[in-house]
């Protein structure tokens, strides 16, 4: 059997878009993928082009095996794959994407001292615009830009502290859904004013994507950009006034620290 670069246990949302993200990079056969629902894989495969293996196999072939299970079901896995990888005579690195679960602990599960790095990635990835954040330990620069190089198409990679990631992940990793839940609220306002669904739609969308790329591209203090849009007496100054009173931007941050608490009882 030849080797593959990068094998995925798991092919979830998160797990399927991270993999369709790497065949984009890799070579035929280099990319694998399992899961407990046979007809997903099999999709993926279809759209990918890469080989339906089993977790033994990703676990004994793989130089990159990329943990995309939920946390309650490491254990399990481990129980399964801990052996192959005690067996591995070669280096390989393990790639977890389990929320709430600290490297020590992937590293006490798999019962050896090897290189890993643990990403937390948002849904974009599958479109290319993803947040990755990851940290890594163990690893050396090759393995890190090998890793950075597999996924360079499913979007932007920054790395920190450990003790941050789980942050970061309550800010970028359920970040989309809150901002889905906004541009259907916009959509929503602008039916209740008159647009059609389907002009609203697009116009909440096409306006979250040009402010996020003026953040991005301007680097500018939000507040500053916000100050831009607002004439005096105008009717965006107005609209800004209605999302005070409804306490909106203490909404917003209170969703992220649930997010938050809510990984720290995961651990």
């Amino acid at each position: 059997m030849s080797k593959f670069k990068f094998g995925f246990i798991g092919c979830g949302n998160m797990g399927g878009a991270l993999a369709t993200a790497a065949a984009k990079a890799l070579s035929a056969g280099s990319l694998a993928v399992c899961d407990t629902d046979a007809e997903k894989v099999k999709r993926i495969a279809k759209d990918t082009g890469a080989v339906v293996s089993s977790a033994k196999e990703i676990a004994g072939n793989s130089d990159y095996v990329f943990l995309a299970v939920k946390p309650q079901g490491l254990a399990a896995l481990f129980e399964e794959i801990t052996p192959i990888f005690r067996a591995r005579k070669d280096r390989f690195v393990i790639v977890s994407m389990a929320a709430g679960t600290a490297v020590a602990r992937i590293r006490e599960l798999a019962g050896c001292d090897l290189p890993i790095i643990r990403i937390m990635p948002n849904t974009p990835v599958l479109v290319g615009e993803g947040m990755i954040v990851y940290t890594a330990e163990n690893a050396t620069d090759e393995e890190i830009n090998g890793f950075l190089s597999g996924l360079a198409s499913a979007g932007r990679f920054d790395r920190i502290p450990e003790r941050l990631i789980d942050a970061a992940g309550a800010l970028s990793g359920c970040g989309p859904a809150f901002v889905y839940l906004f541009a259907e609220a916009l959509a929503d306002g602008g039916v209740e004013c008159g647009l059609p669904r389907e002009q609203a739609l697009l116009y909440a969308a096409q306006t979250l994507e040009g402010a996020a790329k003026m953040l991005l591209e301007t680097h500018a203090h939000p507040a500053a950009l916000k100050d831009a849009v607002c004439s005096p007496g105008g009717t965006t100054i107005a609209g800004v006034h209605a999302l005070e009173n409804s306490a909106f931007r203490g909404a917003v941050m209170g969703a992220v620290k649930a997010a938050f608490d809510k990984t720290a009882k995961l651990k």
